[in-house]
């Protein structure tokens, strides 16, 4: 475990279970859910690389090459592959400091048939914390590059989620996206209720502004900026549940299947490398 401090915020990263953030607090208020069980599925955010959500049952094609990859999702019989390699690896740690750490995880290629290199860099400062993911494609061949980052937020009766979209995926069962809903401006589909009042699992695209989430109860909120090339943001909002995700990523749901020309997914070429960030800020709510 490593742990990082600077200002008001603390990070605890577990490199060991997928490159994971165990806990990140303000103030020693939890930003992010605190780890809460053995799993990858119960940490506090894990990256996503070198795609995003599901490849409909592991099928898909590029150029002339026939890609199958296995299902991977912990615990479940879901036949779609889901989140890439990189959050069910053991990630090395390059370098780290007090508020600066790097880890590491170096795929040699197999189902996936390119390998490639994926570095996370976690800086921290008084104004914030930064989340950065690079994939660089190590093979001869122009691999499909997509990348992103799975935070879980705790979550409480009053929490509200603002984040500015055009479009809304209507998806099947299997999560998998069937139809867009757009509007004609970016818009909050929450109308500034409290995030639990909506139950989805699903991709918003045309992102503009930055996100956040405000916890009037505990006095404080988030404000997440994502980079330009992280246009789509995935909502999770199960019932029930003490937390939510907010997934900042580049393409949509099975874009490597996708003919739309704005899916999101990169193209990346041998030797290139795609970077994508996120940064924190935390501040106290007004008092109204």
């Amino acid at each position: 475990m490593l742990n990082l401090a600077a200002g008001d915020y603390q990070l605890a990263l577990d490199p060991r279970r997928g490159g994971s953030v165990a806990a990140m607090t303000w103030r020693g208020e939890a930003l992010l859910r605190t780890t809460c069980g053995p799993s990858i599925l119960d940490t506090a955010c894990f990256p996503l690389v070198p795609f995003s959500n599901r490849i409909a049952n592991g099928k898909f094609k590029m150029g002339c090459l026939e890609v199958c990859i296995a299902a991977n999702m912990p615990g479940s019989d879901d036949p779609h592959p889901i989140h890439g390699f990189g959050w069910l690896t053991q990630w090395r740690v390059i370098s780290a400091d007090n508020d600066v750490a790097v880890l590491e995880h170096h795929y040699q290629g197999g189902e996936w048939p390119w390998p490639y290199r994926a570095r996370q860099t976690f800086a921290l400062s008084a104004e914030g914390a930064t989340f950065m993911l690079a994939l660089e494609n190590l093979s001869g061949t122009p691999m499909p590059a997509g990348l992103g980052f799975h935070p879980y937020f705790p979550r409480d009766a009053d929490t509200r989620y603002l984040g500015l979209h055009r479009g809304e995926w209507k998806n099947n069962l299997d999560c998998l996206p069937v139809s867009l809903d757009e509007k004609q401006k970016a818009a909050d589909w929450w109308q500034g209720s409290p995030v639990g009042i909506r139950l989805v699992d699903t991709a918003y695209t045309s992102r503009e502004g930055a996100l956040q989430i405000n916890w009037p109860s505990r006095g404080f909120g988030l404000t997440i900026t994502p980079s330009d090339n992280l246009p789509i943001t995935v909502v999770y909002t199960p019932e029930g549940e003490e937390y939510f995700c907010v997934e900042p990523v580049s393409h949509m749901t099975d874009a490597v299947n996708s003919t739309l020309p704005d899916s999101g997914l990169h193209c990346l070429e041998p030797g290139a490398t795609l970077t994508v960030s996120m940064q924190f800020t935390a501040h106290t709510l007004s008092q109204k």
